[in-house]
C-alpha cells in the first residue's frame, strides 16, 4: 500500500526500522525490499527510527511516504503533528491492500475536548480528502477540499490550538463553515 500511496504522490518510500539492534526488523528490511521491486518507478529509503525522527524535525519535506510498523508509527506521527502546530491538523488512513481504509484524524475523537468547539475539525476533513483519493479514486475531488482548507488557512483563520496572534479565532463550526464557503 505504502507503494501505491507513494505513486499517487512524489514516488518517495521512507522504510522505518530498528534492524540495527533488533533482529525481526531486518525480516521487515527484507520484505519491503522484495515489495519495491515490483515498483520500480518509485524511491525507496530505509533509515532506523532514531534518525527518521531527527531528520523528520530537521527536514520534514524530504518525507513523503513513511511505512513502518504501529509503534514507531505512532510515535512519528504523533511528531510529525507538532511540525504543523497542532496533532488537529494531521488526517490518517490506515489501507488494506485492496485500497479500503479507515481514515481518521491523528489525534482520534479528543473526547476531552468533545462538544466545548474548540476542536480542530482539519485532520478530520483532510481526512476526508485522503479517503477520495486513496480510497474512492477521486483526486480532483481531493483537490478541492486540499485547496478549500489551504485558503481558509490562508484567510488567517485558526482553532484554539493554532491560533497566533495576527489570525483570527475560530470555533469547531466556524472552521468547518468555512472550509464548506471555500468549496463553493
Amino acid at each position: 500500500m505504502a507503494f501505491q500511496a507513494a505513486r499517487k504522490r512524489s514516488k518517495k518510500v521512507t522504510s522505518v526500522d530498528k534492524a540495527n539492534v533488533l533482529e525481526t526488523f531486518q525480516f521487515w528490511k527484507d520484505v519491503v525490499t522484495e515489495v519495491h521491486a515490483q515498483y520500480p518507478d518509485v524511491e525507496l529509503q530505509h533509515m532506523y527510527v532514531d534518525n527518521a525522527a531527527m531528520q523528520l524535525v530537521k527536514a520534514p519535506k524530504a518525507f513523503d511516504v513513511v511505512v513502518t510498523g504501529n509503534m514507531f508509527g505512532d510515535i512519528l506521527s504523533d511528531e510529525a503533528s507538532m511540525l504543523t502546530g497542532s496533532i488537529g491538523m494531521l488526517p490518517s488512513a490506515s489501507l488494506n491492500a485492496k485500497g479500503q481504509g479507515l481514515y481518521e484524524p491523528s489525534h482520534g475523537s479528543a473526547p476531552d475536548i468533545a462538544g466545548k468547539g474548540v476542536a480542530n475539525p482539519l485532520a478530520t476533513i483532510l481526512s476526508a480528502a485522503m479517503m477520495l483519493r486513496f480510497s474512492l479514486n477521486q483526486p480532483e475531488a481531493a483537490n478541492r477540499i486540499e485547496a478549500a482548507v489551504q485558503q481558509v488557512l490562508g484567510q488567517g483563520l485558526r482553532t484554539p490550538d493554532i491560533h497566533s496572534e495576527g489570525t483570527t479565532k475560530v470555533g469547531t463550526a466556524e472552521m468547518g463553515t468555512a472550509v464548506v464557503k471555500a468549496l463553493g
